[in-house]
């Protein structure tokens, strides 16, 4: 069974930055959007980046702009994070909406998830 597998977490200071990398492990899937969320400690799964497949359109929350970049290579999609924030830890989750959305920010729209990477940023 396809599931997909983030990678590239870790602790940082404020600041700093890291680039996660999300892959498709157990076979091939089809994907029309490939999105990063995060869920911080007691709080709900919050948009984060997309990136459309066909054509490349990318989606950013407004907190992010600037500082995070999305971007696919192959069956690859990476987030590049740059001046990271205290306010940036969370649990990272890639998704994969598999049927054609206009909703790219909602969490209901992906069907595939990976397990999550944790992102730390100290102050």
């Amino acid at each position: 069974q396809v599931h997909l597998v983030e990678s590239g977490g870790g602790l940082v200071q404020a600041g700093g930055s890291l680039r996660l990398s999300c892959a498709a492990s157990g076979g091939t899937y089809s994907t029309y959007i490939t999105g990063w969320f995060r869920q911080a400690p007691g709080k709900e799964r919050e948009f984060v980046a997309a990136i459309a497949w066909s054509g490349g359109t990318t989606y950013y929350t407004d907190s992010v702009k600037g500082r995070f970049t999305i971007s696919r290579d192959n069956a690859k999609v990476y987030l590049q994070m740059n001046s990271l924030k205290p306010e940036d830890t969370a649990v990272y989750y890639c998704g994969a909406a598999q049927r054609w959305t206009t909703q790219a920010m909602s969490v209901s729209s992906y069907e595939l998830w990976g397990q999550g990477t944790q992102v730390t940023v100290s102050s």
